[in-house]
C-alpha cells in the first residue's frame, strides 16, 4: 500500500562549507519502515544548496569551494545586492547554479546511493545559519 511521510530536518551550519547529511537522513529513511520509494528533499533557503557528491576524499569538497570562489567571486563590483555583505549575491548565484531540491530512490529500506556518494547541504554564507530541510517520502 502506498504511503507518504513528511519530516523537517534542522541543520546548524558554522559558515561556508559542505555538511554531510547522509547518515542522519539515511537513518530517518531506515526508521520509516519504507522498503521502496522516492525521497524528495527541499532546502527552504536561497543561499545554500543540496547536492550528492563524493564523500571519500575531502579534497573534492575543497576543490568545489575553490572552483565556485573563482566562478562567482565575493566582492565583485557587478553585484548590487550586498545587503548582508560581500557574500550575499554570490551565495544566491551559487545556489542558482546548484539546486535546493533532490530526489533520491529508496531501495530495500535504504537510500540508493553509490559507493562514494554522500548527501550534503552546501552552506554558501560565511555566517552560521540554521537551515530547514523538508523531506517527503513516498512509497511502500
Amino acid at each position: 500500500m502506498l504511503r507518504q511521510l513528511l519530516h523537517e530536518f534542522t541543520v546548524s551550519t558554522r559558515g561556508k562549507g559542505l555538511y554531510e547529511l547522509t547518515d542522519e537522513i539515511g537513518a530517518w529513511v531506515a526508521r520509516s519502515g519504507f522498503t521502496t520509494g522516492l525521497l524528495t528533499l527541499h532546502l527552504r533557503h536561497t543561499s545554500a544548496s543540496l547536492l550528492v557528491q563524493e564523500n571519500a576524499d575531502p579534497d573534492v569538497r575543497a576543490d568545489l569551494e575553490r572552483f565556485f570562489a573563482r566562478l562567482v567571486p565575493e566582492g565583485d563590483p557587478m553585484f548590487a545586492h550586498t545587503a548582508e555583505g560581500n557574500d550575499d549575491m554570490p551565495a544566491h548565484i551559487r545556489t542558482a547554479l546548484t539546486t535546493v531540491n533532490l530526489s533520491l530512490p529508496v531501495a530495500a529500506g535504504h537510500l540508493a546511493l553509490g559507493t562514494w556518494q554522500g548527501l550534503y547541504l552546501w552552506e554558501h554564507r560565511h555566517q552560521p545559519h540554521t537551515r530547514r530541510l523538508t523531506a517527503h517520502l513516498l512509497g511502500e
